[in-house]
């Protein structure tokens, strides 16, 4: 059964700071016009993160997710009202345009590895924004979305940090630790980076996620290491990960060893 998510509400004070006057007339009516279609839709990104925690930061665009088969309707949908479309990446990611302004259209994360399923949108919260009501992507789902962005110039966890702060009694922890089971150590690494940020506060992550985790850990010592030298960093950044595949011998995750 899903998780039932308490109300979420947005006020003036928990939106992000729009690009330009020009930018939020774009947004508004996309908005609009993404709730007239006939099939699911998230809100993700700064909106979401400024509906659960209230912090307040500029942003460039809107991130709209939804699943595989439904964003070819909506890129053809905006490009017959006119809107320029692209597909950035065919793996999770295409673009509306209208001059400089944008927003995304996201269905899956990470070069495809995590496609949106109709799990995301069960336990999804409705808000108000821009005087359209709306689904925003769950707690969980918006963790999950963020705990790979660790680049040289752009890292999430803080974010991460403060999502368990603030809604800590609305994230699904077990379907969190399913989403991540492949990389369970990446979920590690951001809630001991919460318990080190928050230490007050460590009692917001279940007990029960930290001892399995640290068991998985303590397994693992016990374990000779991968006979493949592999870097599992690109998944991080393709850019700062790139000397360990092209100089030090190593194989990208991404890649079938022979």
């Amino acid at each position: 059964m899903a998780k039932e998510i308490r109300p979420v509400t947005v006020d003036a004070a928990a939106e992000p700071t729009g690009p330009s006057v020009h930018a939020e007339v774009f947004y508004t009516q996309a908005l609009r016009e993404l709730a007239k279609l006939d099939l699911p839709f998230l809100l993700a990104g700064t909106y979401a993160l400024s509906a659960y925690t209230g912090v307040v930061r500029a942003t460039k665009d809107l991130d709209i997710v939804c699943k595989p088969t439904d964003y070819p309707r909506v890129l053809n949908h905006f490009r017959d009202l006119g809107y320029t479309v692209e597909i950035e990446d065919e793996r999770w990611l295409g673009k509306v345009f209208q001059d400089e302004d944008f927003f995304d259209v996201i269905f899956a994360f990470w070069h495809g590895m995590a496609p949106v399923t109709d799990q995301w949108f069960e336990s999804a919260p409705r808000i108000k924004v821009f005087g359209t009501p709306m689904r925003i992507i769950a707690p969980t789902e918006l963790i999950w979305s963020k705990a790979f962005v660790q680049l040289r110039h752009r890292y999430d966890g803080a974010d991460i940090a403060h999502l368990i702060l603030k809604q800590h009694d609305q994230i699904d922890w077990r379907r969190l630790l399913a989403h991540m089971e492949l990389h369970w150590e990446v979920l590690l690494a951001h809630l001991l980076n919460f318990r080190w940020a928050y230490p007050s506060e460590r009692d917001c992550v279940p007990r029960w996620l930290m001892d399995e985790l640290v068991a998985r850990l303590k397994t693992q010592f016990e374990l000779p290491p991968s006979r493949v030298k592999i870097c599992r960093g690109r998944l991080f950044s393709q850019v700062d990960y790139e000397p360990a595949i092209q100089e030090w011998g190593f194989v990208d995750a991404a890649e079938d060893s022979e």
